[in-house]
Parts: C-alpha cells; sequence; structure tokens
C-alpha cells in the first residue's frame, strides 16, 4: 500500500478548514484528505501517505497559491518539530478555528442543547508562553535531505523535540520560542558539555545511554527548576554535569536529577535526588502562593490559567455556605483558589505527590478549609466517600484528555449536586461526557479558552445546572 501512494498525487486542491492534530483538510469526490502543514484557502499538489477507505493522508508537494491567512513561522525548525504546527496560521484565525471546534464537538458529539457559546479568551502572549518544557536526549537526530547528501560529518547527538510519526528520531533544537531565557540557554550548554565529554545520549530502540530526558519548568515569581533523567547510574558523570549547571546558572533555585531505568520515562514512580537548591518551585497566582515539585501538575501557560480558574470560578458562583468537590485537582489549585468562596472544598487527585503538594499550598496560604484524598477517582468516589465527607453542593471536575471514566459520571449523577463546572482540555471527550448527564443536567455556560497559541488544543470551560 506505500508504494502505491507514492503514485498518487493530487493535483489543485483547495485546502477547506482545519482539522485534528493540526492538519487541515480538503475534500475531492466526497472524500476527506487530511494535509499537514498547510492552512484553509491554500491550493496544493498533495503526495497520498496513507489512504483509507473513508478518507487520505497526505502532505503539500506544490503550493499554487497561498492563503491570505498565512503568516511567517517565527521559529526555524517549523514542519520538522512536532510542536507549534499553526505557528504558519494568524493568531486571530487560530483563536476562530478552536471555537469552531469547541461548537463542532458539542453539537456534534454531546447532541445537547446548548446555550450561546461565550467567545474564545486569547493569550495575551503567543510565544513564550510556556512555564514547563521536556526536550528529549537522543543518538539518532534528525537529518534534513541536504546533511544525509551531504559529505561532512554530522554530529548525531540531539537535544530537542520528536519528529512526528518518528518515535527515535529527535529534532535538535537551537531556540525553542515557547518558554522565556534562561530555558535554551540552559538547554544549549547541557548538549554542548555532554557532547564535549563524550557524554552518551539515550538509544531509545537499545535502551542504552547515559542523558534521557530535561525538564526545565520557572515561574513567573522568577523561580527555576531544572531536572535531568539519566538512564544509566554513572555518579562520576551526573556530578560532573550537575556541578557544571550549579556554577554556570546560579539562578537555577530547584536543580534535580533522577535516573531512571524503566522502558518510559515517566518520574511518578521515580526517586526526585535534590543536586542543589529546593526540590520545588514557588508560583503565585492573585495573592496565593503555589508549590511546584517535579511531579506536580500545573498549567504550564501561567497567565492564561488565572484566566481559567477566574471563569471557572465565575461559573460556580460560590456564596460561601457550599461543600465543594474538586475533581482531578493536581496540586489543589483550583480547590485552593476557590476555598474562600466556599464552606469547604474537598479535592481528590491519582499522583499522591500532587496531594501532598496541595496539602502544603493550602498550609503555606493559611487555608484551613480544604482537604484533599489520593486514589484513582473511579474507585475512591464512592458511597462511602460521600458518606464520610459530605454531599457535594457543587462538584468542579478537570479531568485528563481522556475524560472522567464512565464510573465518575455515574456517581455525579448519583449526588446529584446542584451545579457540575466541566473543565476539559478535549472538548471532544468532554461532549461525550456531558451526553451522558443530559437527562439529569443542563448545559447553561459555555466558556472556551485558548492556553496553548500554535497548537489545536484549546481549553474549554461548561457550566451544567440540575434540571
Amino acid at each position: 500500500m506505500a508504494r502505491k501512494n507514492k503514485n498518487i498525487v493530487i493535483e489543485h486542491l483547495i485546502v477547506e478548514a482545519v482539522a485534528a492534530e493540526g492538519k487541515s483538510l480538503a475534500r475531492q469526490d466526497g472524500q476527506v484528505i487530511f494535509i499537514e502543514r498547510t492552512v484553509p484557502g491554500d491550493v496544493v499538489d498533495v503526495q497520498v501517505r496513507k489512504k483509507r477507505k473513508a478518507y487520505s493522508e497526505g502532505y503539500p508537494l506544490k503550493f499554487h497559491k497561498y492563503s491570505e491567512l498565512r503568516i511567517e513561522p517565527i521559529c526555524q525548525h517549523f514542519g520538522a518539530c512536532g510542536g507549534c504546527k499553526w505557528q504558519n496560521l494568524a493568531y486571530d484565525s487560530q483563536l476562530e478555528f478552536k471555537q469552531q471546534q469547541v461548537e463542532d464537538h458539542l453539537t456534534r458529539i454531546g447532541k445537547v442543547e446548548l446555550p450561546e457559546i461565550a467567545p474564545i479568551l486569547g493569550s495575551a502572549k503567543t510565544d513564550r508562553y510556556r512555564n514547563k518544557l521536556e526536550f528529549t536526549f537522543s543518538n539518532k537526530k534528525w537529518l534534513t535531505k541536504d546533511q544525509i547528501d551531504s559529505e561532512e560529518v554530522i554530529e548525531r547527538n540531539a537535544l530537542g523535540f520528536h519528529v512526528p510519526r518518528l518515535f527515535d528520531k529527535i529534532v535538535d533544537i537551537d531556540t525553542c520560542h515557547l518558554m522565556a531565557d534562561p530555558a535554551n540557554a540552559i538547554k544549549n550548554e547541557i548538549r554542548s558539555f555532554a557532547i564535549a565529554n563524550d557524554y552518551s545520549f539515550f538509544d531509545i530502540r537499545e535502551q542504552v545511554g547515559l542523558l534521557r530526558i530535561l525538564m526545565i519548568r520557572y515561574t513567573d515569581a522568577g523561580e527555576l527548576m531544572v531536572l535531568i533523567q539519566f538512564f544509566e547510574p554513572d555518579q562520576e558523570k551526573i556530578d560532573m554535569l550537575m556541578n557544571h549547571l550549579k556554577d554556570k546558572f546560579p539562578e537555577i533555585t530547584s536543580l534535580l536529577y533522577v535516573i531512571n531505568q524503566k522502558k518510559n520515562d515517566t518520574i511518578y514512580d521515580q526517586e526526585i535526588i535534590t543536586f542543589a537548591g529546593k526540590d520545588h518551585i514557588i508560583e503565585k497566582m492573585g495573592d496565593l502562593e503555589f508549590k511546584i515539585g517535579a511531579k506536580s501538575f500545573y498549567q504550564t501557560n501561567s497567565a492564561q490559567a488565572k484566566v481559567l480558574y477566574d471563569k471557572t470560578l465565575e461559573f460556580a458562583d460560590l456564596k460561601g455556605d457550599e461543600l465543594v468537590y474538586d475533581l482531578y485537582t493536581g496540586t489543589g489549585t483550583i480547590a485552593n483558589y476557590c476555598a474562600k468562596q466556599a464552606k469547604k472544598v474537598v479535592g481528590i487527585e491519582y499522583v499522591e505527590a500532587a496531594i501532598q503538594d496541595a496539602f502544603v499550598n493550602a498550609e503555606v496560604n493559611g487555608i484551613t478549609n480544604t482537604d484533599f484524598f489520593a486514589g484513582d477517582m473511579k474507585d475512591l468516589l464512592n458511597d462511602e466517600f460521600i458518606a464520610e465527607h459530605g454531599h457535594p453542593d457543587v462538584i468542579i471536575t478537570d479531568p485528563p484528555r481522556a475524560g472522567m471514566h464512565e464510573n465518575v459520571v455515574n456517581m455525579i449523577l448519583k449526588v446529584a449536586p446542584e451545579k457540575v463546572v466541566y473543565v476539559s482540555c478535549n472538548p471532544a471527550t468532554q461532549a461525550r461526557d456531558i451526553a451522558l448527564m443530559d437527562a439529569d443536567y443542563k448545559v447553561t455556560k459555555v466558556q472556551p479558552v485558548d492556553m496553548f497559541p500554535h497548537t489545536h488544543h484549546v481549553e474549554n470551560i461548561v457550566l451544567l445546572e440540575r434540571k
């Protein structure tokens, strides 16, 4: 099939709309063609990469006309790197398409009665807005065609981001525009030091190599965390690199490392070692402070997170006498943020370390009316839990992209709070869950929020009120 597809070229396609995962779509003879690296309004010849009965996928071979919606990407790695796939699309247009995405999911998947959907709240910053990035070390640097054809010796060690569809190839990133300085300086210094001192970069196929993942986090309060994930336990080389970073970048307030020899690079079950400074950083939101550890979840766009939480609090419309359940509470950000307007807030989260941070965040801010519990939501939220901790008047839920487990939805319906404020990073699964609640709850407010400029991702807040 792959060889056959190499011979399929569709000419003069008019790109009509945006689609999932940063692609755009066109149509020919009633069939949808998903095309990468294009924007609505482009006219292109498309090389088909994958052909299915209902759709095809491809990439542009030739542009006959460029869309008026196009802008020049600011990043030199655009197109090869798997991030910022909409950087060639004007931001106003990005917001329009995200608004449409929310409406489409709620109507086509949810199929429930909807109020007028509020205009999307755009991000004030469209670059250098992220407070966290993870870069991957690899001995399989992705090469351009010119580099492959060149007779020069090319350095194959890379520190950067994955190439789409190639799990073992990494685009070596020089400057990433998603994070403020000194993130790029730290990343580039680590790579230079490692290459100069013959450090091995991770080989994901063979499962060998010293350097595996670099995570950088910073806060608007001026604190900076650097965590390096090593695969091989070469303590001498680990200490050399960590000491070099400590001396070179005194602004790092939390310098950490972990030795992870698992098949995957998740660190939730790994021991984090503090090499210098604190084991956490502090972020401020409004008049509150939040402790963020290496394993903590925190919204990656700090400024826009406040917009999101302010709107969540507005939808909850607390009067001061309510018992609130905050499901998937993370480090208790929403729970502690709304505590002053509630009688009590109960937060539930799967990650034990995040719950520990939630307690600390409450203590740091002098909040005494929150309580937090760790466990799998579908198992922990049951009749016994409700009997022990009280019947919620309002439930706020902010689940991962997969949405809520059906058991959780059923428990919410059984408990029947007056209001459910559903915050989602995936309007498709949000719409699915809302449909399950439609017999008992009416959607009364919808507010999209853009947390991730230059990507197709969009957050959405829905207020459901008991019928």
